[in-house]
């Protein structure tokens, strides 16, 4: 073989050599070199058909079930005063009742309690929205009491119909912050009850939807978890300390008496207020009262009950609230309950509880009536901070007899007192009970 034969068979064992150990780096240097030279293809994208049913999640999908099962037995409310004043607190105004702050020394002192539907009635007509729901077949709708509060006249409106209907009430519980309403001459095909739930068995972080009107926008959807269980805050016209739902569904004005629901969609609350920080709109803090209170309730106000609460018929002061530099300077306990003043023809007035005399303003605003006895127990239990007066009074029925124990100077006093549903004359500037 000639030297040019062997250069021949050297220079194809060498490309072939190449192309065995470097074939992808030729073939990856051809597409690129390829790509300089052919024009660019546009490819066309395939886009599926959009499927609802797989798109949203599942939360979504049962949210969407929810409303549309419930949505029909929502009422928005509407009614007009002549210019009658609430009793109950507005939108943004502090809890309790004058400069007495049942929650001080609490996260919720001084904080505003909104209402979380309309504001309270001036001395001027007055219109005011809320919202409501049916419960029977009969037509009654449940809504809060600071709804249709002083209200001349209520007209209702159901979803998806824009007729109206007068109203009238046919049960009140001022206390609970509950009332029934019936419309007059509605269609029996437009009543849609909701189902009522179990609001005992809730747990922080299941869901929570809520329906109403806020800002009058009716019909309403909102949703979130609950927050709390047994959330204890001022509810009803004396604003007494009861158990609430806590949820961060959006509740606003507008809102309330409307219903809170459970992923099954039943009734698990009565949408009542929000603590606002002051702007009278949702914070992501709404309350809702228990459903389950207000199924003990329901046949009374079907039946067209004013519920009244006892009451023993004092203004007092909780000293357990107050500065305690100041108390120590008035040589006053840590805990109890000052009495300032005892209603004529009450059951304190009949079980011997004594007023006090000497009127004095503190640093802080707070006005005291000095010289009166201090309960320091009622039924066996300690009144302390966090007003049990109030609350055990609250839980008896009119017509029980609670025992008090009673300092008054020097000496220590057992006193009975047997509860009534007494009213005072007049409003006082302090606790009332």
């Amino acid at each position: 073989m000639n030297r040019s034969s062997r250069n021949y068979q050297k220079a194809l064992l060498s490309a072939s050599a190449l192309l065995a150990l470097g074939g992808a780096a030729l073939v990856g240097h051809t597409g690129w070199a390829a790509a300089q030279t052919t024009a660019p293809v546009t490819a066309t994208p395939t886009v599926p058909a959009f499927d609802a049913t797989r798109a949203r999640t599942e939360n979504e999908r049962n949210t969407v079930e929810v409303v549309k099962a419930a949505q029909d037995g929502l009422v928005y409310v509407s009614v007009q005063s002549g210019g009658k004043v609430s009793s109950t607190p507005s939108a943004g105004s502090t809890p309790g009742n004058g400069n007495s702050d049942p929650f001080a020394g609490t996260p919720f002192a001084g904080l505003p309690f909104g209402q979380g539907g309309m504001p309270g009635f001036q001395n001027q007509p007055q219109r005011g929205t809320g919202s409501g729901f049916f419960i029977d077949a009969r037509g009654d709708i449940l809504t809060n009491y600071h709804v249709v509060e002083g209200a001349d006249t209520i007209t209702i409106r159901v979803h998806n119909h824009p007729e109206t209907y007068t109203a009238k009430v046919i049960g009140t519980a001022p206390d609970y912050d509950l009332a029934v309403i019936r419309a007059d001459k509605l269609p029996a095909n437009l009543i849609k009850p909701i189902a009522l739930g179990n609001s005992d068995g809730l747990e922080p972080g299941l869901k929570a939807v809520a329906l109403g009107a806020p800002f009058d926008l009716d019909f309403s959807v909102t949703e979130g978890i609950i927050s709390a269980t047994a959330r204890k805050i001022p509810v009803g016209v004396r604003g007494v300390s009861q158990s609430v739902i806590q949820t961060d569904a959006a509740i606003n004005p507008g809102n309330s008496g409307g219903p809170l629901l459970d992923s099954a969609g039943r009734v698990i609350g009565i949408n009542t207020q929000i603590l606002s920080g002051g702007s009278d709109q949702n914070a992501g803090v709404g309350f809702a009262i228990p459903v389950n209170v207000a199924k003990t309730l329901l046949p009374r106000l079907t039946a067209g009950d004013k519920i009244s609460t006892p009451r023993l018929g004092i203004s007092y002061a909780n000293l357990g609230a107050l500065d305690s530099t100041a108390l120590k300077t008035l040589h006053l306990p840590t805990q109890g309950a000052l009495v300032m003043r005892v209603e004529a023809g009450s059951p304190a007035e009949k079980a011997g509880l004594h007023a006090g005399t000497q009127t004095i303003t503190l640093q802080d605003g707070t006005t005291l009536t000095l010289g009166g006895d201090i309960i320091t127990q009622i039924d066996g239990q300690t009144v302390g901070q966090n007003n049990e007066l109030q609350s055990v009074i609250f839980g008896r029925k009119v017509g029980d007899t609670v025992n008090l124990k009673v300092q008054r100077g020097d000496r220590t006093l057992n006193l009975s007192a047997k509860l009534t549903d007494f009213t005072p004359k007049a409003t006082t500037t302090q606790q009332a009970q």
